[in-house]
């Protein structure tokens, strides 16, 4: 099919802040798309060439944390976090923002997911640990919003969690303590829809559920 052709004359900045914008993008004559998006309207999403638009860096990572701790099963790291538009504590994956330093380096997000998790549990990810990217980039709701996420693992050994803490979180975020799964307890969670209080919870949880008891965290 000819795809409908959006380009920056036919943009309309609706409402712009430092952290979020609503675009209107007109696509035809007289016909209008709404779009909110984190980028600029020189970066969005939908005036990119197909060039372009495959050498994205995504806005934010979201990280899959799977511990081992010595002489005990692996375990999901999730956390309990405030969500503001959901108005409840959710669980939650370490994510974060790509800063601008970030996509200066040689993987911005690698860099920005061993910062968030450091900030976000106090742990440092150490050479032998394992840090890899799981996905490069998937859009959360493509058909309100171009905001997109990079999957990343990250494979933790200690020798105890002495060392985990929320004390490095920064700006709004408000965090309720951390969730440490077995498999079973994932998978428990994963049949049900809901957490141990019965609150729905975001599709990259779900992403980190379904890694970790599929055992997919393993093969890379």
């Amino acid at each position: 099919m000819k795809k409908p052709e959006i380009n920056k004359q036919g943009i309309k900045t609706i409402y712009d802040s430092e952290y979020i914008s609503l675009y209107d993008l007109q696509y035809d004559e007289n016909k209008h798309y709404l779009n909110a998006s984190r980028r600029s309207l020189e970066e969005l999403s939908a005036v990119k060439s197909d060039t372009e638009f495959k050498k994205m860096v995504p806005d934010a990572v979201s990280c899959v944390v799977v511990m081992r701790v010595s002489k005990e099963e692996p375990k999901l790291l999730l956390q309990r976090e405030f969500r503001y538009p959901v108005g409840q504590i959710v669980l939650s994956v370490p994510a974060g923002l790509i800063d601008p330093e970030d996509r200066n380096g040689r993987n911005p997000v690698l860099t920005a997911a061993a910062r968030e998790i450091e900030e976000e549990t106090g742990i440092k990810i150490k050479e032998s640990d394992k840090l890899t990217v799981l996905n490069p980039l998937l859009f959360s709701t493509p058909g309100m919003t171009d905001e997109s996420n990079a999957i990343a693992l990250a494979v933790i050994d200690l020798e105890n969690l002495s060392s985990l803490t929320q004390d490095g979180a920064v700006g709004m975020e408000c965090f309720d303590g951390f969730s440490l799964l077995t498999k079973e307890k994932a998978k428990e969670i994963l049949r049900s829809g809901v957490d141990e209080d019965g609150m729905f919870y975001s599709v990259f949880t779900w992403i980190a559920l379904t890694t970790f008891v599929s055992g997919l965290w393993e093969g890379f």
